[in-house]
């Protein structure tokens, strides 16, 4: 074994650690705010599915792990790809099923109104829209959380 052999073995496992920690810390601040609604508790759990999917992407090395390190890029990260949260959420990055995305984000008394979710969430939108809106706001805890 080479002397860089010897460094790089050292460092790796230090390097994971850090940003392991790092998304694990925002898992827990996130974990800590105490949801009111429905809609919250869906919020929350987009949360922690858009940290599961970046700690994937920097694991597998399709991010670098300094996304952490800057809020923009760590938006931009969370999108994977995508312009904004409606390409995210229609592009199927997210729940694709309406009944699933209902279940989500609605009250008891909205998914019976909507007939759990078979019906449109109200005259403007699509259920794709509204898990966008969802996704934006997640993303955006997120980041507040990792630097705040």
């Amino acid at each position: 074994m080479t002397l860089t052999n010897i460094a790089y073995t050292v460092c790796m496992p230090i390097k994971e650690r850090i940003y392991i920690m790092t998304i694990d810390s925002i898992k827990l601040r996130i974990a800590d705010i105490k949801p009111r609604s429905a809609w919250d508790r869906g919020v929350l759990v987009y949360a922690h599915e858009l940290l599961e999917n970046l700690a994937a992407d920097i694991e597998y090395g399709y991010q670098d792990e300094d996304v952490l390190a800057n809020q923009r890029l760590l938006y931009k990260a969370l999108l994977n790809g995508a312009h904004d949260w409606e390409q995210y959420s229609w592009g199927g990055c997210s729940l694709i099923y309406n009944e699933d995305i209902a279940k989500r984000l609605c009250n008891p008394t909205e998914l019976k109104r909507t007939d759990n979710g078979r019906k449109r969430p109200n005259a403007t939108e699509e259920w794709l829209d509204v898990q966008a809106r969802a996704l934006n706001q997640a993303a955006t805890r997120i980041v507040i959380h990792a630097f705040n």
